[in-house]
């Protein structure tokens, strides 16, 4: 058989295959017509929110006039990243930007998990439930209010304030003035308004532990704490390491509604990040190919840790987002 011949039945075969998925496709929807229909919402959603809009990566390359649009403004290449990078704030902003994210998955990632097993070991379930709705109550604070809460407890005559001035800890003034607390306001604030909500998807692993690994465990003589070490957390291993690589993946990006009510000049030093940084150049400043070229250099970042962070759990455990 010729070359041409082979490739000729291999095309054939190819719309044989073509053909036969499009018939199940066809069937598939005809049978399940009105699971499609309550999808559509959701594929609108992402389509007009977050598919469109990335046409406008293209301003990252332009110095964006609105006069002239997107499609008719000056290229000006690679210009605007050369510029961010050279720029006195680089340094800083990545900085701040790690530093804060990181300090906030050290603390605020593994919370929800021990929140989560004690919340487990408890046997009465009217404190139980008590708990957790305390422990939930403040994710559904707006960010604003809360902000609102936490600057009267940092101010000079603060709850807070005084109460770490009593023991010694730091002088009685305005906490966010002081650019070294910043930190530690922000995780802090964080782990008490997350802690409780995100809590919930790891009770949701935690129900759906054998209980026959228990009872095993009781059998061969391991204590509450062995039975977690060797039953709970394993169980419950394939959820926290997918709940991680997104964690990572979102390293380079921080709460930037609660930095921006929360932060002021005097703590740029530690408060200022790459989001708010893009804000006052995008929004002040209206340096918007600029603004457009911080965001996308921090995006990269962000996908380029997912994916190594997705690559070393499919290599080292049976777990990956893809």
């Amino acid at each position: 058989m010729s070359c041409l011949e082979t490739g000729r039945n291999l095309a054939k075969d190819s719309k044989g295959v073509i053909w036969m998925r499009l018939k199940d496709v066809k069937r598939d929807f005809v049978r399940n017509w009105s699971v499609y229909l309550l999808s559509l919402p959701v594929l609108a959603y992402f389509i007009i929110f977050n598919y469109i809009p990335m046409a406008g990566i293209i301003l990252a390359f332009e110095k964006f006039t609105p006069k002239a649009g997107v499609f008719l403004s000056e290229w000006v290449g690679l210009k605007n990243f050369i510029n961010f990078f050279g720029s006195y704030y680089f340094v800083r902003l990545l900085k701040n930007t790690f530093l804060l994210s990181f300090f906030d998955m050290l603390f605020n990632f593994p919370a929800p998990i021990i929140l989560a097993l004690l919340l487990n070991e408890v046997g009465n379930k009217y404190f139980k439930k008590v708990v957790q709705t305390i422990s939930y109550m403040p994710y559904f604070i707006s960010m604003v209010v809360m902000a609102g809460i936490v600057l009267d407890f940092v101010a000079t005559d603060g709850v807070i304030t005084n109460a770490l001035s009593a023991l010694g800890i730091v002088e009685k003034k305005n906490l966010l003035s002081v650019s070294k607390y910043f930190r530690a306001i922000y995780v802090g604030t964080g782990m008490w308004q997350f802690v409780g909500y995100g809590s919930i998807i790891f009770l949701a692993a935690l129900s759906g532990v054998d209980p026959e690994l228990y009872e095993a465990a009781k059998i061969d003589g391991a204590g509450r704490w062995k039975q977690t070490i060797h039953v709970t957390l394993p169980g419950i291993a394939p959820t926290i390491i997918v709940m991680l690589i997104l964690r990572v993946g979102q390293l380079m990006t921080v709460g930037f509604d609660k930095i921006l009510l929360l932060y002021n000049p005097l703590i740029f030093e530690t408060a200022d990040v790459i989001a708010t940084f893009t804000y006052r150049k995008g929004i002040q400043e209206a340096d918007y190919g600029y603004a457009t070229a911080v965001g996308l250099f921090n995006s990269v970042v962000n996908f380029t840790l997912l994916s190594i962070t997705n690559a070393l759990s499919r290599r080292f455990s049976e777990t990956s987002l893809y």
